[in-house]
């Protein structure tokens, strides 16, 4: 039983990517759309009151979108909503000595909890910060378009002087990254649970508040080594 337990367990792994991607869906759409939006419009504010002069600002807003506002936004939409079940979950299960008990049967809670939640995370956040680039820069773009005066052929002629396939490969492995530590976090707080309802939510609280820290701090690393690659 215990050899069965410790095979990688596919079925479990999908039903965390479920959990992950197509709970998530929504929610990630609705806020970065309205994250695409402001940014746009605070970025032609500023450039008129700065240069006296917008015509950058699809560019540069493309650029801001792809290189860092959707995949930030979308980690730390996972950390509060899937990390925050992840810690509540395996501390539930800590308290309660089912943890103990996959111990006793000889299986790693590791193996059995983890590595799907870690796998699943990882694969979820990837195509969720893909949708969410894309539905960015379509928010950015209908915006341009109804208040800027930029038509959607000005903004993509605009957003190609900026942007360069290399800005969507270092979202994904932003993001690849932001998936593989949000879970481990979690699971972390979650293992180290204590007994009753306060340690829970103690555990699910912290899990949130450090894996965002996390997710803060990994992003400006990886720009700072990506800026070397420009």
């Amino acid at each position: 039983m215990a050899a069965k337990a410790q095979q990688f367990r596919w079925k479990e792994t999908f039903e965390q990517l479920y959990f992950v991607g197509n709970g998530s869906l929504i929610i990630i759409v609705f806020c970065v759309c309205f994250a695409a939006m402001v940014t746009i419009l605070e970025s032609s504010f500023h450039m008129k009151l700065v240069i006296q002069n917008d015509s950058m600002v699809p560019g540069f807003a493309a650029m801001l979108i792809l290189r860092e506002l959707a995949a930030v936004v979308t980690a730390l939409l996972l950390t509060s909503r899937v990390g925050a079940g992840i810690a509540a979950e395996v501390g539930t299960m800590q308290v309660t000595e089912q943890i103990d008990a996959l111990k006793m049967l000889g299986i790693s809670p590791t193996n059995y909890l983890v590595i799907p939640r870690l796998v699943a995370c990882i694969l979820g956040a990837v195509l969720l910060t893909i949708v969410a680039n894309m539905t960015c820069i379509f928010s950015a773009m209908a915006v341009s378009s109804s208040y800027l005066g930029y038509t959607p052929a000005l903004f993509i002629s605009g957003m190609k002087r900026f942007v360069q396939f290399k800005d969507l490969i270092f979202a994904i492995i932003k993001a690849a990254c932001f998936g593989a530590v949000i879970p481990l976090i979690s699971c972390y707080f979650g293992f180290r649970c204590e007994a009753g309802a306060e340690g829970v939510g103690r555990a699910t609280t912290n899990s949130v508040v450090v894996g965002s820290m996390a997710v803060i701090v990994i992003d400006f690393l990886l720009s700072y080594a990506f800026s070397y690659l420009y």
